[in-house]
């Protein structure tokens, strides 16, 4: 596990209940103490401030990846680790992309579910095959995960796909099970499998 880099995708809101700020801090904090690295929007405001400044006060190497007009409204974090910008919001999704080892979504608005769903789609089409999870704070995501079900059931979504998701109701849960190295993955069948195939 040390080593390797933590995507979070969450809120420049901190949200109405205190709980979600805890959770920030909770997995910023375990971000540093298990040796992994965090990868995140660069913003210093709401969640995504608090699970950074956690994480670099437990010693983790944080990198954060920012839009160039989002630095100008002065919301960037001035005291990472790396500060990368970038001129789109589509260049900060692939980069943050391309620097993590997993990717974990906590509770945010609609910037946090598109990052998540891009993710959830470029593993359903194959482009990676790094563990996805949702950090299910004061069931925050039981909505979204019904949602999921509801498109399974209407076939829209193969049940295959709807289980790359991990969900927990802790950091330390979900860390544990995105980064065991003895968990098997399965491989989810192609998109574009007949429901013949599937069943």
């Amino acid at each position: 596990m040390s080593g390797q880099r933590l995507c979070v995708f969450c809120g420049s809101n901190s949200g109405a209940a205190r709980d979600y700020s805890l959770a920030a801090a909770d997995l910023g904090h375990l971000i540093g103490t298990r040796g992994l690295g965090l990868v995140y929007g660069g913003s210093n405001v709401g969640l995504m401030g608090i699970l950074a400044d956690a994480a670099l006060e437990a010693g983790a190497s944080v990198t954060g990846v920012i839009p160039r007009a989002l630095v100008e409204k002065e919301v960037a974090h001035r005291g990472l680790t790396e500060l990368r910008i970038v001129e789109t919001m589509h260049e900060r999704k692939a980069l943050m992309a391309d620097l993590a080892d997993a990717f974990i979504a906590m509770p945010g608005g609609y910037g946090t579910f598109d990052e998540l769903c891009e993710i959830l789609t470029w593993a359903q089409l194959g482009i990676h095959a790094k563990p996805v999870g949702l950090l299910n704070t004061r069931g925050y995501w039981d909505p979204f995960l019904r949602f999921l079900d509801h498109s399974v059931a209407s076939g829209f979504l193969k049940p295959g796909h709807r289980g790359l998701i991990e969900v927990r109701s802790t950091a330390a849960e979900l860390v544990d099970v995105l980064f065991d190295p003895y968990r098997r993955r399965e491989v989810p069948q192609s998109k574009w499998a007949s429901q013949e195939e599937i069943l």
